[in-house]
């Protein structure tokens, strides 16, 4: 029983979103805003159990409306949208509360796992203040650079082309940062990676 609120100026991205939203299993509604101002407004008496927010949008923006409602609501559970030129600012914004990011056009099978692990996350508790550790993990050259890559929004091919490995290599090395960063999946490891200034 999952409730989703999409926020994004773009009729047609939010539109979009929308549906493949409403395919994921367990989401039983989806609700849509055009700004921060009217998030700001709407969750705290909707509470949904997820927050997919623009970077982008004008006015109040992205970042300061995650700011905002997680400063007043700490279980608001943010996930940032983002296009190709927003890394910088999806670090920004998960530093400022939001569990992680998503690029726009991400698949349906990403969409889920990606629904699925911060509502999962929040049940599990609070990822913006885990225990606090001495040190992160310890990652190879080549884990690391495998995680640069999905900061960066790219595919595991597009990692794989760029490190000259095949794309099963790419995963190999994904599953072995993922189990050390004791993460689900790419959203929580890029999250976790910002946090801990694996990537920046």
């Amino acid at each position: 029983m999952t409730t989703v609120l999409i926020c994004d100026d773009h009729r047609l991205a939010r539109e979009g979103l929308r549906r493949s939203v409403q395919a994921v299993p367990g989401v039983v509604r989806v609700d849509i805003a055009d700004s921060g101002e009217e998030v700001l407004q709407r969750w705290p008496v909707e509470r949904h159990d997820l927050v997919l927010m623009d970077v982008g949008l004008p006015g109040l923006g992205g970042v300061e409306t995650t700011r905002r409602l997680v400063r007043e609501h700490p279980d608001a559970n943010v996930v940032m949208l983002t296009g190709a030129t927003d890394r910088e600012v999806a670090a920004l914004a998960i530093s400022e509360g939001a569990r992680g990011y998503l690029h726009k056009d991400v698949s349906l099978e990403e969409l889920c796992a990606a629904v699925a692990s911060a509502l999962a996350a929040a049940e599990l508790g609070d990822l913006r203040r885990p225990v606090p550790a001495p040190r992160g993990p310890e990652l190879t050259e080549r884990e690391l650079q495998v995680l640069t890559g999905m900061a960066a929004g790219k595919s595991n091919a597009e990692i794989g082309r760029e490190l000259y490995l095949s794309e099963d290599t790419i995963k190999t090395h994904a599953r072995r940062l993922f189990r050390k960063m004791r993460v689900n999946d790419r959203a929580q490891a890029v999250a976790s990676g910002f946090r801990q200034g694996l990537v920046r």
